[in-house]
């Protein structure tokens, strides 16, 4: 088996508007579904590692859920609180006891946790963030969940890419919420 086989798999997997968009122009993102029957639990356990820009971080990375939630909602946050999670920030040094930061040489490092033993690694964003992994090729599968909604402005999911991604799609999955998600690899 080649290096590249047995290497851990770094997996861009988001909601999406259909025009686009990863969330609205006040930054809202009130129009993402989430139902069982996309089973995201089942994403979550295929994970162990999550990487985070630092403004995704300081919104998702230590969210703390109603106790009102259902018990799915509480298993899918607890899940989440156990990944390693690395966080990439041009400011932010060491580790907060959550997250390890990583300033410089994002190429290295993330080959080098690519190549530790273990599952695969979830690429959450932002925008900037994996604009930088697209251009070090360092992602290796994308997930986009295309959302039944047009929001007409916002942040846009790619930004500053100056060269064509050639991709193989993989799999397609529509949910009865009107939600595509589309698999592709590199």
């Amino acid at each position: 088996m080649s290096e590249k086989e047995t290497q851990r798999r770094v997996l861009l997997d988001l909601a999406v508007s259909l025009d686009g968009f990863i969330e609205g122009k006040n930054g809202e993102i009130d129009w993402c579904i989430m139902d069982e029957e996309m089973d995201f639990t089942l994403f979550l356990n295929q994970i162990d590692t999550i990487f985070y820009g630092r403004k995704s971080y300081d919104l998702w990375g230590q969210f703390t859920p109603n106790i009102e939630e259902n018990d799915t909602e509480k298993e899918m946050w607890e899940l989440l609180y156990r990944k390693e999670k690395y966080v990439f920030s041009r400011k932010q040094k060491g580790t907060d006891g959550n997250a390890i930061f990583i300033n410089d040489d994002i190429l290295e490092a993330v080959q080098q946790l690519k190549n530790k033993p273990g599952k695969d690694i979830w690429l959450y964003g932002g925008a900037s963030l994996i604009t930088t992994f697209i251009h070090l090729g360092l992602v290796d599968e994308f997930r986009l969940s295309v959302h039944p909604v047009v929001l007409g402005e916002g942040k846009p999911l790619f930004t500053e890419l100056n060269e064509r991604l050639n991709l193989n799609l993989v799999q397609t999955r529509t949910f009865s919420s009107g939600v595509v998600q589309l698999i592709y690899r590199v």
